[in-house]
């Protein structure tokens, strides 16, 4: 147990500066990388008390280890979880006002619903950032990527210059890769809304309202949802009225 919250707190400490914002645009595939280590593994197992009250399966087959694109994803502990943020497919009937195939983002909430026929959706859960509080509206799907590679904003590299490696190039993908295994992006009248919908390997945060980023889900969620939704598909973006704390 301790070693494993040791672990969980240089992960942390790692990836922190790297969470402060969506990518500044998509980026090309790279596949056959090497898989995590033993000790990235157990980042997965880091903390994340049950919601009071939650009784959540000891098993989920949607959340097994897999091997994608070369990278190899743990199992996620879902039985850590609240339930209700788990993938499942649930009653809609607002979807029965847009196509199948539309994506709601829920964002007081902490869902992403991608429309079905006969007023059902898939739900899935999400975390918010900051950023996932600046933009809401309808907006389409202009790019999916796979494992996409993290570009920091200028602004940001010039505040944090640990960060001036990815200034041209950006971050190579991989587990600890703030967009994770997916990244949708989408445009607006041609326009990019900076708003990302990506994977995340802090799958903890999941539920939340976190420190930074646009919509992350588990990454077993975001390839799912990946294979789900057509390029071109149209996202509908609520906002609450919840403002996360000034840090």
């Amino acid at each position: 147990m301790r070693m494993n919250t040791l672990f969980k707190a240089g992960f942390l400490l790692a990836t922190a500066g790297f969470l402060q914002a969506c990518s500044t645009g998509p980026s090309s595939r790279v596949s056959s990388i090497p898989p995590m280590s033993p000790a990235m593994a157990a980042a997965y197992a880091g903390p994340a008390p049950m919601a009071s009250g939650s009784v959540a399966a000891v098993s989920n087959p949607d959340y097994a280890a897999v091997v994608d694109d070369g990278f190899a994803l743990p199992a996620i502990p879902s039985e850590k979880l609240d339930p209700q943020y788990l993938r499942q497919e649930v009653s809609f009937p607002e979807g029965l006002k847009y196509e199948v195939g539309t994506v709601v983002v829920d964002t007081p909430n902490r869902f992403l619903y991608l429309v079905q026929p006969n007023g059902m959706a898939m739900r899935y859960g999400i975390g918010v950032g900051r950023a996932g509080f600046s933009w809401a509206g309808d907006a389409y799907v202009n790019s999916k990527q796979h494992w996409p590679k993290w570009h920091p904003p200028g602004e940001m590299i010039d505040r944090k210059p640990e960060l001036e490696e990815y200034r041209n190039g950006g971050m190579e993908p991989g587990l600890t890769n703030p967009l994770g295994a997916r990244a949708l992006y989408l445009f607006q009248n041609g326009r990019d809304t900076l708003f990302r919908i990506h994977g995340t390997p802090e799958w903890w945060t999941i539920g939340t309202a976190a420190s930074s980023g646009c919509i992350r889900m588990m990454n077993q969620d975001v390839i799912d949802l990946y294979e789900r939704v057509p390029r071109s598909a149209k996202v509908v973006v609520r906002q609450g009225s919840e403002r996360l704390a000034q840090r």
